[in-house]
């Protein structure tokens, strides 16, 4: 009742929904807390250090969401950024080169949850285009590309190198090196490594590229240089900016050769139903491209499970009470990403494409 978060947040009241105070929730309770101090989701209330917590599922889909009064679209963006500060799974991002806020989220109920919020604490009628997939990219094979110092067409005053393959499944991005850890300045090392990390936030399908190793290759610059009266002379020194703007081209030359895949996210899911009832969702699960992994029925009871792609899911749900009478019962979480098996989705590519090595330099001079 009394745990402590941090030395500003101490729980102060507890509440059912009813809005009944008690004194504790039961394992799967819900209710209300009063008394925390900037509440974060995955935050943890007390001190039982030696429980392991449960790591919270990156959220699978993604709307675009505007105010249905333009004069009010400051308070949109004030509204969606307190919710983000409180939930950072909603990824709050925009778009200026199409004007548009994106949320990454869980499902339609968490959609709803932010639109009555938004109109109830931020007086913000909230419209949402429907929920979209957001899918990945994966490394498919190994690309290198390069540009050197003071060789045309590089206007840059940095000379990089790069290769991209394939890493785990769950890596993330990894970066090493390959040329001597000593041979820049540090500050242009870590340059190229930010630049990496925002380069493939959008791969060659537009979509997030991960579980790769990008490998610096090659590596060059020219030390500061100044006027005889000793002002630093940009236009002779390498600076962290000419390695931030040359990263990008060279390694989605260098992806462009490796080439990637498509994956979308896929679920794994059971589906508790009556025996007769088993055909038909069998057929109706191989229509929603779902993979069957086991089908257990007795006299009173069956049990499907299998793996489904997430693009499905709110799809059988809606289905499902007329499908079973209202007796089925669906449980589904991410299990995996797999690459998608028809042809693969876009995702629109946010400012230019730094593939496009004219358009690049002319939007990014130095």
């Amino acid at each position: 009742m009394r745990d402590r978060l941090d030395q500003r947040s101490r729980i102060t009241a507890i509440s059912d929904p009813t809005g009944k105070r008690t004194k504790a929730l039961s394992p799967g309770g819900i209710g209300v807390v009063t008394g925390i101090d900037h509440p974060r989701v995955g935050d943890r209330i007390g001190a039982d250090s030696a429980r392991t917590v449960s790591t919270l599922r990156p959220s699978t889909l993604e709307t675009v969401v505007d105010a249905a009064d333009p004069a009010q679209r400051g308070n949109l963006l004030a509204g969606l950024a307190t919710f983000a500060d409180q939930d950072p799974l909603i990824n709050l991002r925009q778009d200026d080169a199409r004007g548009e806020i994106r949320l990454s989220l869980h499902g339609e109920v968490q959609r709803q949850v932010i639109e009555a919020r938004l109109a109830d604490e931020f007086g913000v009628a909230a419209t949402f285009r429907p929920l979209s997939v957001i899918c990945i990219e994966r490394v498919t094979g190994s690309g290198s590309a390069y540009e050197v110092i003071a060789t045309p067409p590089n206007p840059y005053l940095a000379t990089v190198g790069l290769r991209i393959e394939p890493g785990p499944v769950g890596s993330g991005v990894s970066f090493a090196l390959e040329v001597e850890a000593g041979s820049m300045p540090p500050a242009f090392f870590t340059a190229v490594r930010s630049s990496v990390d925002d380069t493939l936030r959008q791969g060659l399908s537009g979509w997030q590229v991960t579980d790769c190793v990008v490998t610096m290759t090659h590596s060059g610059y020219w030390a500061r240089q100044s006027h005889a009266h000793g002002t630093f002379d940009k236009s002779m020194s390498s600076t962290a900016g000419d390695f931030r703007l040359l990263t990008r081209p060279v390694l989605m030359r260098a992806l462009r050769r490796a080439g990637t895949t498509v994956c979308e996210p896929v679920e794994s899911f059971t589906l508790d139903l009556l025996p007769e009832q088993v055909p038909t969702l069998l057929g109706e699960l191989a229509r929603w491209e779902a993979d069957i992994t086991s089908t257990e029925v007795d006299e009173h009871d069956a049990r499907i499970e299998g793996v489904i792609p997430t693009r499905h899911t709110d799809s059988v749900q809606r289905r499902l009470p007329d499908l079973t009478s209202g007796e089925g019962v669906w449980e589904s979480r991410l299990d995996h990403h797999r690459a998608v098996r028809a042809a693969p989705p876009q995702s629109p590519r946010v400012c230019v494409d730094p593939g496009n090595w004219s358009a690049y330099v002319k939007a990014h001079p130095r």
